[in-house]
């Protein structure tokens, strides 16, 4: 039975994990091949696979010696553990608080700010 999921994905299990939505299922060789620069040794890619595994993120079929990977989660609710993660960690669970903190350290776009006040006017009339 897989390990409980870990809430976020480090930097080289991302990048593999980025291979496997991509590409929907891949063999240890086929996602190192697909990986971009800087490489990674085969070795390495298949010891990471085996700890994503183990974390509940993909699964494994076997096909003749060949294992073939799958992403058992997309790649939005992998983001969603990370945001909960940080929310949980940093915010005291508080989705606004950390909105806040991104607005205020970054100027969102004209397209998001349309977005974010059409998200604000549907809560106030809503109740929510």
């Amino acid at each position: 039975m897989a390990r409980r999921r870990s809430a976020t994905l480090t930097e080289a299990e991302l990048r593999l994990m980025e291979v496997l939505w991509q590409r929907g299922q891949a063999t240890v060789a086929e996602v190192t091949a697909a990986l971009p620069p800087p490489p990674i040794a085969y070795n390495s890619v298949l010891t990471t696979m085996r700890i994503l595994e183990r974390k509940g993120y993909v699964a494994h079929d076997e096909a003749g010696r060949a294992f073939i990977y799958r992403p058992l989660l997309g790649r939005e609710e992998a983001a969603g553990h990370a945001v909960g993660h940080v929310l949980s960690r940093f915010f005291d669970n508080s989705a606004g608080s950390l909105a806040l903190r991104l607005i205020e350290n970054e100027r969102p776009s004209g397209d998001e700010l349309a977005r974010l006040k059409a998200l604000i006017e549907e809560y106030e009339e809503n109740g929510k």
